[in-house]
């Protein structure tokens, strides 16, 4: 859990450019958009069972429910951000395991539906494209937003790992172990085209997991840093190309050194300042 507090340090040292804002906690209302009630309550409340908390992945405290709740407020802070701006992070959040009453695998509450719902909220024909590149599939996601046309869930995800009961996501990509950079990249343009084949977004959140890369304990993956970087370019990339706002979570990550992941999480969020700076250009000279 120490990878976002790294993350943000070198933020803050490294893109001197990037404002860093604290997030306000969602409130039960908010999260009620995507969570059963009595889960949240309970959540809230301290009453999740032993077996719930350890299926969740870590022991319930108030510290873990601010931290729940913050982080989704993180993202629906960059998706309201990115509305304005064009693309904004959360330097954390993308906890796409947690399901409609239940949390797992270090998911308390879904923050891409969450969100996802809360700006179908405000805009009911605003049409939401999850790219979800987590080394594992968001399954809750998936299960959340089944069935909903304004909204796309798009998983590319190693097949031999969690979880291991997949739900059906609107496309789901499955990779075997060992995938390297030219496959997974070759699978995400494929992945790509397809989805707009189906349906053209106006808006995208992208999921950006760093443990598809070959030094994560947990992906089974063997993507470089470089094909990190190029993966994040052609999401940001298509972003450009149909002119339209992403917003990033940074989801799971999980090196042997740790370093190493907070680095793939740091180009990521490079990426997401240069396609900023784009766009900022753009602008201008659209005024000019």
């Amino acid at each position: 859990m120490g990878k976002q507090t790294r993350l943000r340090q070198r933020v803050a040292a490294e893109l001197r450019d990037v404002e860093i804002l604290e997030p306000d906690p969602a409130s039960d209302e908010v999260i009620a958009l995507a969570h059963d009630p009595v889960y949240i309550d309970r959540v809230t409340s301290g009453t999740l069972s032993a077996k719930e908390q350890r299926t969740i992945g870590f022991p319930w405290s108030e510290q873990m429910v601010e931290r729940s709740r913050r982080s989704v407020g993180a993202t629906i802070g960059a998706c309201n951000a990115a509305l304005l701006e064009g693309v904004a992070v959360n330097l954390a959040g993308g906890t796409h395991h947690a399901m409609r009453g239940a949390g797992q695998g270090y998911c308390v509450f879904n923050d891409a539906a969450i969100a996802t719902r809360l700006l179908h909220r405000h805009s009911q024909h605003l049409r939401v494209a999850i790219i979800d590149l987590d080394v594992h599939q968001g399954n809750g996601t998936a299960s959340i937003l089944a069935g909903d046309a304004a909204s796309f869930t798009l998983s590319i995800h190693c097949e031999l790992n969690f979880p291991f009961r997949k739900e059906r996501s609107d496309l789901d990509i499955s990779l075997g172990e060992g995938t390297a950079d030219t496959e997974y990249l070759q699978a995400l343009q494929d992945a790509l085209d397809g989805m707009l084949a189906r349906f053209v977004p106006d808006f995208i959140l992208y999921l950006a997991g760093a443990d598809a890369h070959a030094g994560d304990r947990l992906g089974r993956l063997k993507l470089s840093t470089d094909g990190m970087a190029r993966r994040d370019e052609r999401v940001f990339g298509l972003a450009r190309w149909l002119g339209i706002p992403i917003a990033v979570a940074m989801a799971g990550g999980y090196g042997h050194d740790i370093e190493e992941t907070v680095t793939v999480h740091l180009n990521t969020v490079r990426a997401a300042r240069d396609t900023w700076r784009e766009l900022r250009e753009s602008r201008r000279e659209q005024t000019a």
